[in-house]
């Protein structure tokens, strides 16, 4: 009995030795990959050129991310702006001096579920990970 339980310990203690990291990777892959998209966003958004993030820009991102592996009906985009104009109306865009800024977020998908062999408590299902960004625009009419 004792070597049974032994056996069902070293081998949960073996499979989270092999996986946990490989998990780990994959979030920080992908909370680099909304960063990036963040300030990719924010970057040609706050340009003199635009002022706004529009829905097309959006889409594009989201076809982005998409393609790297992440579900389309799961990214998450938030904006707002420091004087509370809208950062996505293409008709009135944000003027120069005034902060655009922007989160995607994305679920975990229970990444960490591999946590619990070992006693750590695995993040709630609910959880997402957060990417963020402000940018003064650009932008003079």
């Amino acid at each position: 009995m004792k070597q049974l339980l032994l056996f069902i310990l070293f081998a949960a203690m073996l499979c989270w030795i092999m996986f946990s990291p490989i998990y780990k990777h994959v979030v920080i892959v992908r909370q680099a990959l909304l960063q990036q998209e963040v300030d990719y966003l924010l970057e040609v958004g706050a340009s003199g050129t635009y002022g706004y993030i529009s829905p097309a820009m959006e889409r594009d991102s989201i076809r982005r991310l998409a393609g790297f592996g992440l579900r389309e009906q799961d990214l998450r985009y938030q904006y707002a702006t420091t004087s509370g104009v809208s950062a996505t109306d293409v008709n009135n865009p944000v003027p120069r001096g005034t902060g655009i800024s922007l989160s995607i977020s994305y679920p975990y998908e229970n990444l960490f579920v591999i946590d619990s062999l070992i006693g750590i408590q695995p993040l709630a299902p609910d959880e997402r990970m957060n990417a963020f960004g402000m940018r003064m625009s650009e932008y003079v009419p």
